[in-house]
C-alpha cells in the first residue's frame, strides 16, 4: 500500500525536530453537492529544523515517531515570505 503524501502550510515551529504542517482538503457534501473545505492539522517530522512557519511543504506518512507524530516532511515546496 503507497504511502499518503500531503502537501500543506508550516503554522507552527517551535517545538524542536517538529513542526505542524495545516493541509487544506477539499470534498464535496453527499446531498447537497456544495464544496467544503476541511483544514486538518498534522505534526511532523523535521530532522533538521530547517522548516519556517510560512513555508509550503510536503508531508509523507510514516512509523509512529512519538505519541502524536506519523507523518515525516519529505521535502520544503515553497519558502515563506519573511
Amino acid at each position: 500500500m503507497p504511502k499518503k503524501i500531503y502537501t500543506g502550510e508550516v503554522i507552527s515551529d517551535r517545538m524542536n525536530k517538529t513542526v505542524v504542517v495545516a493541509v487544506t482538503m477539499t470534498t464535496q457534501h453527499a446531498l447537497y453537492k456544495k464544496t467544503i473545505k476541511k483544514v486538518a492539522k498534522f505534526k511532523a517530522h523535521d530532522e533538521d529544523n530547517q522548516c519556517k512557519a510560512g513555508d509550503v511543504v510536503k508531508i509523507i506518512e510514516s512509523r509512529p515517531i512519538s505519541r502524536d507524530k506519523r507523518w515525516k516532511v519529505a521535502e520544503i515546496v515553497e519558502r515563506g515570505s519573511e
